[in-house]
């Protein structure tokens, strides 16, 4: 019989990728961690790691005992949820990760609902863009991830992980006043009359860069790309003082009237999918549930409003 707290560090090392992330992440000193996995290695009876540069990898060994982790893992995340549900309050700790527009225009509201509901529950939400929250969902920092996906960019659907949709979140071209675009002739046109505008966009390596990247060079134009944030509120801003051109979701104005100028973008392009993400052992927990739920409601109450 294996040790699981050695066979989770283990998993942990898969997911994190050096001894020194996964001490950090549960607070042990490196060696304790590299002992531990040591004596893993000995109950096992082969190697489980092997070094690469300065860093380890896993064996094929060790690739088969951390896909078995995970599943006795998720077999104890049942376990967790058939009990709470068993129970007659809801109690004990929820963790979130959201990215901004949705930690903006939908986490306070459901927040609310949930104080209302299960007033024992606690909850932590964390901001965090999705690129990094999915990893840390699956490495266990998170019980549920609030994540988008921009039109052409399927994000990647581990097995272990589940989706449920939220909303489609309408997308717009969001142009200074001073430029042109206004009076171009279809959505492309407008696009390509900002060839030689400043832009705001989000960093390089995110899934919003790529999409918008790609946007522009199907119209014909390479951005000038002056401005990166993952802070929508501050490409809103800059639009607004006249300083660049961006792509606005609907959910910067949570519900309020735009106060930027708007453009339709070329079909196939206007929306971005929202959507939870939980690991399966998870999906039924009912802290879980009762999360899901209320961000649902919180969608209802914010598309009343507009």
């Amino acid at each position: 019989m294996f040790d699981l707290h050695r066979l989770r560090l283990l998993r942990e090392l898969k997911h994190r990728g050096t001894l020194a992330a996964v001490a950090t992440a549960l607070s042990y000193a490196p060696s304790s961690v590299s002992q531990q996995l040591s004596q893993l290695e000995a109950e096992v009876g082969v190697p489980l790691l092997e070094p690469v540069g300065r860093r380890v990898r896993l064996t094929e060994q060790a690739e088969i005992l951390v896909a078995h982790t995970e599943a006795v893992l998720e077999r104890l995340e049942r376990a967790e949820a058939d009990i709470a549900a068993s129970l007659a309050d809801l109690t004990g700790s929820l963790r979130i990760a959201s990215f901004q527009t949705a930690a903006l225009a939908l986490v306070p509201t459901a927040l609310g609902l949930l104080r209302d509901r299960h007033p024992r529950l606690r909850v932590h939400v964390t901001h965090m863009e999705p690129e990094k929250a999915l990893p840390a969902l699956q490495a266990r920092d998170f019980d549920l991830v609030l994540a988008e996906e921009y039109p052409g960019n399927p994000n990647p659907r581990p097995a272990e992980l589940e989706q449920e949709d939220l909303l489609d979140d309408p997308l717009h071209l969001a142009l200074p006043t001073s430029a042109d675009a206004m009076d171009a002739d279809g959505p492309t046109a407008a696009l390509r009359s900002l060839a030689d505008h400043p832009w705001a966009m989000e960093p390089e390596g995110t899934a919003a860069r790529h999409w918008a990247m790609t946007l522009c060079r199907n119209a014909g134009f390479e951005p000038d790309v002056r401005f990166e944030s993952t802070d929508l509120l501050l490409h809103q801003r800059l639009v607004e003082q006249q300083h660049a051109a961006a792509f606005l979701p609907d959910l910067v104005w949570s519900g309020q009237p735009p106060t930027v100028a708007l453009r339709r973008l070329p079909r196939g392009q206007r929306t971005r999918r929202i959507f939870t993400v939980v690991r399966q052992g998870r999906s039924r927990h009912p802290a879980v549930l009762a999360c899901r739920d209320a961000l649902r409601q919180a969608v209802a109450l914010s598309s009343s409003q507009t």
